[in-house]
């Protein structure tokens, strides 16, 4: 059975001996391990069942830090980083020989970030050597926003679990790279495109969905609850559909009459998209809990964070 608690010098020891431990971030849960030891980032993919086709994000504590793992660090990527660190943004840079291929799929550049967690902060500054730490869940399902849902699933296959409460943003971060200086958008996530580009100016999005990643987060499928999700127009989708008593629905603010109260989730009611970000995962996986045979749901307003929870509900789709 694996524990919870808040105890960082348990976690710190832990890791220094190169177990696993699931830290909590402002984004979702994530599983972490010793970024250069390599048996510690095997286990993170046994864990998680995840293919060693799709690189991690590794974390530490301060910008400067982040420059012991990297060649240079662009302007506009420094830029972004003394404005958005801590906080929910990765950036995409290239490597010193400290990283290992393993963590990077065999690509030169690493995905790096400073989470804004005030346990997790303080525990990587304890630490001598960053983490790896992709969401803590099963590979392809939905993220984890709680040490609850952390335990649901890795119960008794990882050493500890820091549990730092609610995530506060929910969807993960956005990772961002400069290939020959220009700024692309890999994922889109919690720091909103508006917001990098108020910044550094406009941004290319290459956030397409990919059997090739290069970056975490990029796969068609992801993010998927067990139950068949069907995203669209959801009234026209109703329309279809002779048993309503078997549907579940996900709507953004809205009720719909004619489906059993029980089956339906709101993921903003007050029609706030920060809102729908940290309610989204969480809806996902009761909404898999219940006596449903599909999930209907609808694209949120596709502007600031809404980009990203939109994102995650095509790639749930998409299974």
């Amino acid at each position: 059975m694996t524990n919870s608690g808040q105890d960082i010098d348990h976690a710190k020891h832990l890791l220094e001996n190169g177990s696993l431990v699931a830290l909590p971030t402002e984004t979702v849960y994530g599983l972490a391990g010793n970024a250069f030891n390599i048996e510690a980032i095997t286990q993170v993919f046994k864990v998680k069942r995840r293919p060693s086709f799709d690189p991690l994000i590794v974390h530490t504590h301060s910008l400067e830090a982040a420059e012991h793992l990297v060649e240079a660090i662009p302007e506009n990527a420094r830029i972004l980083a003394e404005r958005f660190w801590p906080g929910p943004i990765t950036l995409l840079l290239k490597k010193k020989n400290n990283i290992a291929d393993l963590v990077t799929s065999g690509m030169d550049t690493v995905a790096v970030r400073v989470p804004n967690q005030p346990l997790t902060l303080e525990l990587l500054a304890a630490l001598d050597f960053p983490l790896v730490a992709p969401s803590a869940n099963p590979f392809g399902y939905v993220s984890p926003t709680t040490a609850k849902h952390v335990k649901d699933q890795l119960n008794g296959k990882i050493a500890y679990i820091m549990d730092g409460g609610p995530c506060q943003i929910g969807i993960e971060s956005t990772i961002i790279g400069f290939e020959e200086e220009v700024a692309t958008v890999y994922r889109l996530g919690g720091c909103s495109v508006e917001k990098i580009e108020s910044c550094i100016g406009r941004v290319q999005i290459a956030a397409h969905s990919t059997s090739d990643p290069k970056a975490p987060g990029m796969l068609k499928s992801h993010y998927a609850p067990v139950k068949p999700l069907k995203l669209g127009i959801i009234v026209a989708e109703l329309k279809k559909r002779e048993d309503k008593q078997r549907i579940g629905i996900i709507s953004f603010n809205t009720f719909f009459d004619d489906i059993p109260a029980d089956h339906q989730l709101q993921l903003a009611p007050d029609g706030k998209l920060e809102t729908a970000a940290k309610n989204l995962f969480s809806i996902l996986r009761r909404m898999d809990s219940f006596d449903v045979d599909i999930i209907l749901t609808e694209s949120v307003p596709d502007h600031g964070l809404g980009r990203a929870i939109n994102d995650r509900l095509r790639r749930a789709a998409a299974k």
